[in-house]
């Protein structure tokens, strides 16, 4: 029994500690949250950050090429057969014109040497810690990028679940509506005092809304995964958007934002082109560099011991030592113009870099203007549809009562309830305009900021 009441307990606190985890797993954000929390924990995001964390490597690995090097080399020989040299045989008074065969050496020996290299002058190295402090703003502007294009999505996402929740929320209630239209019509049809097309003709539209109703009860499941992914969550953990659709377009509305001038050196996509001709330039410099001479300087230590049998372990082991101190001088001299063909090489590519430099100047511009021009008119759209939609409803009641009324016909008020069917999508669709047309506009001016500094990440790696 005491066993059984055991079990019992730890199933209990078990079960216990799997609801408690799932509620923890439990998220609910507003958009500036969820921002927030898709720019640490995103796939994409822990991917850039971790971009930026190689280039450092990268940095350090260059920069250590130029620092003392310090190895060791520990060799031993056992002469299984021993080579044997002949000498004449009259060293040791034998007869002129024969050899002696003379064995040199011990059968085993033992060699030890620590040398320590040192870089003096290399032109190369220093260009290449250049290009490793240009590779790592190249990686921090990358993340940028990234972290900005994350936040876009994020919006974008955001948006997506609250014109989803919307439509569904829209379509359910004008279900009912016409669920008791149809009703009623059908009442005043078996009474005699409709046609069978009235009855009809609200059996298609209940139809056609029920179809669109389940599309977007669809549709909502995906725009939640989808944002769940975009946060660097799994599709099946519970996520509450604690914003509303309405509320969040008339945050976004700022006129004002559209007179933000554009500093062209603050645009992420403008930053990484000219990276790229900064690292070009680089390589030019490499090749140029490739023809001045290299100096290095080397010291080694060496030890060796001869026995002929294993004693090198042992405390009366004798040990000769020697020690070297040099310098090496590398001159390159005739490359048969290989060196002149890389530089050339090198200053085209440079020539290339430039160019798209400048091309990525006039299309961040552009990019700009157009962004401008599509935030301006997602606004115009979004007053329009207000009015319109609060138009469409008043066609839509007008008629409503004129068909119960018995002085319009069911095709008039069909096209009434479609016209304001439409134009509902429309105004929850031009919310979703406005909110990622400043999204996007924020993006190319930069404004958000997202930059992150290496040194933020060197305690992390």
């Amino acid at each position: 029994m005491t066993r059984i009441l055991t079990v019992i307990s730890l199933l209990f606190i078990l079960s216990s500690a799997q609801a408690q985890t799932q509620q923890q797993q439990q998220y609910a954000f507003t958009i500036e949250e969820a921002v927030e929390f898709a720019l640490d924990s995103s796939f994409t995001a822990i991917n850039a950050r971790r971009d930026i964390a190689k280039a450092l490597k990268q940095k350090w690995e260059t920069t250590a090429t130029g620092l003392p090097q310090i190895s060791a080399d520990i060799s031993y020989r056992n002469n299984l057969k021993q080579p044997v040299t002949l000498l004449p045989a009259e060293i040791t008074g034998g007869p002129p014109g024969t050899f002696v065969p003379v064995v040199f050496g011990t059968q085993q020996n033992m060699n030890a040497v620590a040398t320590l290299n040192q870089l003096i002058f290399d032109g190369s190295y220093l260009v290449g810690l250049q290009a490793a402090q240009a590779f790592l703003d190249f990686s921090e502007n990358s993340n940028e990028k990234t972290r900005l294009e994350v936040r876009k999505g994020v919006i974008n996402a955001y948006g997506s679940v609250l014109l989803a929740e919307e439509l569904v929320a829209i379509f359910e209630k004008n279900k009912a509506n016409l669920e008791d239209n149809l009703f009623e019509t059908r009442k005043i049809f078996e009474n005699g005092l409709t046609e069978e097309e009235s009855v009809e003709q609200l059996e298609i539209t209940l139809l056609d809304i029920e179809t669109q109703l389940s599309n977007a009860r669809r549709s909502e499941i995906i725009a939640r995964q989808m944002f769940k992914v975009a946060l660097g969550l799994t599709v099946d953990i519970p996520v509450t958007l604690t914003q509303d659709l309405d509320n969040l377009a008339e945050q976004n509305i700022s006129l004002e934002f559209l007179e933000d001038s554009l500093t062209i050196e603050e645009n992420v996509d403008y930053k990484i082109a000219y990276n790229l001709t900064r690292q070009r330039d680089l390589e030019l410099k490499l090749e140029k560099s490739k023809a001045l001479p290299t100096i290095s300087g080397f010291l080694n230590y060496a030890a060796q011991g001869n026995s002929d049998s294993f004693t090198f372990l042992n405390d009366n082991q004798e040990w000769f030592q020697s020690s070297v101190l040099g310098v090496n001088m590398s001159i390159p001299i005739f490359s048969s113009l290989q060196r002149s063909a890389r530089t050339q090489r090198a200053k085209i590519a440079l020539d290339q870099a430039e160019t798209d430099l400048e091309q990525t100047v006039q299309n961040v511009r552009l990019d700009v203007t157009r962004a401008r021009s599509d935030y301006k008119f997602a606004i115009e759209k979004y007053e329009n549809a207000k009015e319109n939609l609060a138009l469409a409803e008043r066609i839509e009641r007008k008629n409503q009562t004129k068909f119960s009324e018995g002085i319009s016909t069911s095709f008039d008020l069909r096209q009434a309830q479609t016209q304001l069917y439409n134009a509902q999508q429309q105004y929850f669709q031009s919310m979703l305009d406005v909110i990622n047309g400043k999204a996007a506009l924020e993006t190319l001016l930069n404004t958000p900021d997202l930059r992150i500094e290496s040194e933020t990440l060197r305690d992390r790696y």
